[in-house]
């Protein structure tokens, strides 16, 4: 059991049948009346955030959520399978359940799968992943005391900003938090 007094940042726990997670959460002691914490929590199966208030002895069941390391193999439409690397069963996962940021993933690649109770609902892919740019405006040296970007193609597909120098061919480190370029790998 977690009582709301008890509330951090990625805390998951049980409330009318759903599995919440904290995003961001704050005790407020005012003045007259009693205390209360005010959070911003997101339903993990539906993806839905809502803030609430809740008074700081709330008790709530601690819901645990299971990561796995699982590789992807391969996707069939609207389904993407995943193996679990020690028993090589394949997990399909619905297309639904897959972040933006999975653009960056490429076969083979390991992600955690995240699941409650046996129920799949999101997939993280790696925090840095390592791509080689496909399509992009032939690069040119200068110009670069003002930052500037173009797009790119990285061989997933997916469309990123890359500084003037990158050219087809270059491997470049991506951050698949922020969908942004780090550097060249």
């Amino acid at each position: 059991m977690v009582t709301a007094g008890d509330f951090r940042n990625g805390m998951t726990f049980e409330e009318d049948g759903n599995v919440m997670q904290i995003v961001e959460f704050q005790h407020v002691k005012p003045g007259k009346g009693a205390a209360f914490v005010r959070a911003k929590v997101k339903n993990v199966i539906s993806g839905s955030v809502v803030e609430k208030t809740y008074n700081p002895t709330a008790k709530f069941p601690t819901a645990f959520v299971e990561r796995k390391d699982m590789e992807y193999s391969y996707n069939d439409g609207d389904l993407y399978y995943f193996m679990d690397p020690e028993s090589y069963e394949l997990v399909p996962v619905n297309k639904g359940e897959l972040s933006d940021n999975f653009k960056f993933v490429k076969e083979n690649m390991v992600c955690k799968i995240l699941s409650y109770k046996g129920k799949v609902f999101g997939v993280e892919p790696p925090y840095f992943v390592d791509l080689e740019v496909t399509e992009t405006d032939p690069g040119f040296a200068g110009n670069t005391a003002t930052n500037a970007t173009k797009p790119a193609i990285v061989e997933t597909g997916a469309e990123i900003k890359v500084p003037l120098f990158i050219n087809i061919g270059d491997r470049i480190r991506i951050d698949t938090r922020t969908c942004e370029y780090m550097e060249r790998a």
